[in-house]
């Protein structure tokens, strides 16, 4: 697949593909006409000094006027029809989502050509759109979520010195640096028809797939520079950064390091199975919930991943749209509490020099380490992957999943990923996954970034250069009702020593420079 997936790139980058690449999904029982054109020119395209062009690039054609008519009255005009459409942005693609009821599908069908063809780019929305994402890499990213930030600052640390480093969003300074003209080369530079996939599902018509392959040839017929994406690095020991914010909720954890395998590899799915009893998002069978969450309530959640989910934190399922061909495998430890609160909670807790945030850490890499030595149990095994096989069934159930898992197969060299997958998965043995979760996991050399309470940084960064004991630290009350086996499980855990070669402190304020 390796071979097919580097056809597929140069495919693309060659500047080859025009609006005929179609990926096409009748469903004529359907009610409901969804159209993505993918364009691969994610954030990588960026040039330096403006990362956060592309992002705003996509914004000012998915939120601004479009023809003859500005934002507000095209969204006044498709509210009765109930139709929509937005633009998401990721490392390698930009997609734009069209849908609308089948019965407005002509009605319709000029506000979706004019969007793309003819958009506005009026000094309005740029100031209206620009202001907003300026917002979100100056505050937003910092105030709204830990753990999405926590993420975001992992990506950060992995990516370091590549174009694959920087947020979508782009950062403070060169979302102010970016013009308006600058806003219109690009679309014309990179939103072209030479590196664009379109998508339609639903009950259209042959007249409407006609006339849109036809407009959509109308794109600049520039063919974009494309840079190489960047890889992950690896890191030196366990590398930590610390990130001391005013007010934290708790600790939020995510640590990882690179993974050379992508869904276009077979042995992914043997990787899958291993990930999916290990930590299955949402999942409360897999072993990180079992013995993080629920043996000792410490978090809301703790789960692995094999690639980059988009905001876990609110979607259930993995969405499509984010295809990369730059990997890493990940834990994300969900906010877990601090000594300050444990203090104020409990009088017994009073002395304790740092929360709960080195434990959690200790228990899901001792986890790991436990796996690979020991490998998955053929009744785990066959468990697990009867999971899955019907899990991954609810991966595409809308005609919009559907489309847009089968265009992200496109872009890792597959024709339906979701339904090979179920053959993988089928026919991969235990031998096979317990080689492949050996062969792409170790614990060694990863990442950390830890996003927490001011107070709580300077202790943590000790206990971690130190390699201290971390003693789980319970309420009397909670300790004495918890059997002996989880009380010895927890003294060692405690005693369990890390790689931890470096260890940084970051303010805040000072992230995503």
């Amino acid at each position: 697949m390796k071979t097919i997936l580097l056809f597929s790139l140069l495919f693309f980058a060659a500047g080859t593909l025009t609006a005929q690449d179609v990926v096409e999904l009748k469903m004529p029982n359907s009610n409901k006409i969804v159209v993505k054109l993918m364009f691969r020119n994610g954030s990588i395209c960026d040039p330096q000094g403006k990362e956060g062009l592309t992002y705003t690039t996509a914004s000012m054609v998915a939120q601004g006027g479009a023809g003859d008519m500005s934002y507000s009255e095209i969204q006044d005009k498709l509210f009765p029809w109930a139709a929509n459409y937005y633009s998401t942005v990721d490392k390698e693609v930009s997609i734009f989502t069209f849908q609308v009821p089948a019965d407005f599908a002509d009605e319709f069908y000029p506000i979706l050509r004019d969007v793309m063809l003819k958009p506005a780019f009026d000094e309005s929305d740029f100031k209206r759109i620009t202001t907003n994402q300026l917002n979100f890499v100056e505050q937003g990213i910092r105030a709204s979520s830990d753990e999405e930030y926590s993420k975001k600052a992992l990506e950060d640390l992995l990516f370091r010195g590549t174009n694959y480093q920087h947020m979508k969003e782009g950062k403070a300074a060169s979302v102010k640096a970016i013009a308006l003209d600058e806003v219109k080369s690009h679309y014309n530079n990179f939103f072209t028809k030479n590196n664009l996939r379109l998508g339609i599902a639903g009950n259209y018509t042959d007249d409407f797939l006609k006339r849109l392959k036809k407009d959509m040839a109308q794109l600049s017929s520039v063919k974009p520079d494309l840079p190489k994406p960047g890889k992950a690095n690896m890191p030196n020991g366990i590398e930590v950064e610390i990130v001391a914010k005013e007010s934290a909720f708790g600790s939020a954890i995510f640590t990882g390091a690179p993974l050379a395998m992508t869904r276009a590899d077979d042995d992914f799915a043997a990787l899958m199975v291993a990930n999916s009893w290990m930590g299955e998002h949402r999942k409360s069978y897999s072993r990180l919930y079992q013995k993080i969450r629920q043996t000792r309530s410490m978090n809301y959640g703790d789960y692995s991943y094999i690639e980059w989910y988009e905001q876990g934190g609110g979607n259930q399922l993995p969405p499509s749209g984010v295809p990369r061909s730059s990997n890493y495998w990940s834990i994300w430890i969900r906010p877990v509490q601090i000594a300050a609160q444990l203090q104020k909670q409990y009088a017994e807790l009073s002395d304790i020099p740092i929360g709960h945030a080195l434990f959690a850490l200790r228990m899901a890499i001792r986890e790991f380490d436990l796996l690979l030595k020991n490998g998955m149990t053929k009744e785990d095994f066959e468990a697990t992957r009867t999971f899955l096989r019907s899990y991954i069934k609810l991966y595409a159930q809308s005609p919009g999943a559907q489309l847009g898992w089968l265009m992200d197969s496109k872009f890792y060299g597959r024709k339906n990923y979701l339904k090979e997958l179920d053959g993988l998965l089928a026919k991969v043995t235990l031998d096979e996954v317990n080689k492949a979760l050996r062969t792409s996991w170790q614990t060694e050399n990863m990442y950390v970034t830890i996003v927490t309470d001011a107070s709580e940084a300077e202790p943590l960064a000790k206990s971690l250069k130190e390699n201290s004991d971390s003693p789980m630290s319970y309420s009397n009350l909670v300790k004495s009702g918890l059997p002996k086996e989880v009380l010895d499980e927890d003294e060692a855990v405690a005693k369990y020593k890390l790689n931890v070669k470096s260890v940084k402190i970051v303010k805040s304020a000072d992230t995503f420079q």
